[in-house]
């Protein structure tokens, strides 16, 4: 019984902390805003995946963009794979931006050549 308490004590303290990892809390859910740039790198891990994108800004500066996606687990059942997106590949990306206007954002899509990649399905060949 004791330990079924603890269990439930300690639930209870970390829900606040998950709820808050699965917030969108950091991104403007009410904005969009479409990159175009050069893949410099894919994080394919847990617990969300990150496009790395050099931008060149309206100076010609290139910026880094952090893009943050599903986890490798959600995006898996859906088609896609660690190779899904290469590091020198041309993308355009349509993301929810952050909020405190840094260079990231929340991934929303994606297009490499003719290939769209959705967060909610299998990357296809379609445009």
């Amino acid at each position: 019984m004791k330990r079924l308490i603890l269990t439930c004590a300690l639930a209870l303290a970390a829900s606040p902390a998950l709820l808050a990892h699965h917030s969108f809390a950091a991104f403007d859910m009410a904005q969009t805003k479409t990159i175009t740039g050069v893949v410099s790198r894919f994080d394919w891990t847990n617990p969300h995946t990150f496009i790395w994108v050099d931008v060149p800004n309206e100076k010609g500066v290139v910026e880094s963009w952090a893009i943050e996606g599903m986890s490798p687990n959600y995006l898996g059942r859906r088609g896609w794979s660690k190779h899904s997106v290469k590091p020198g590949e041309k993308i355009t990306v349509t993301i929810h931006p952050l909020k405190e206007g840094k260079t990231g954002g929340m991934f929303m899509r994606a297009q490499i050549g003719d290939r769209v990649l959705n967060p909610t399905g299998a990357p296809t060949d379609e445009r």
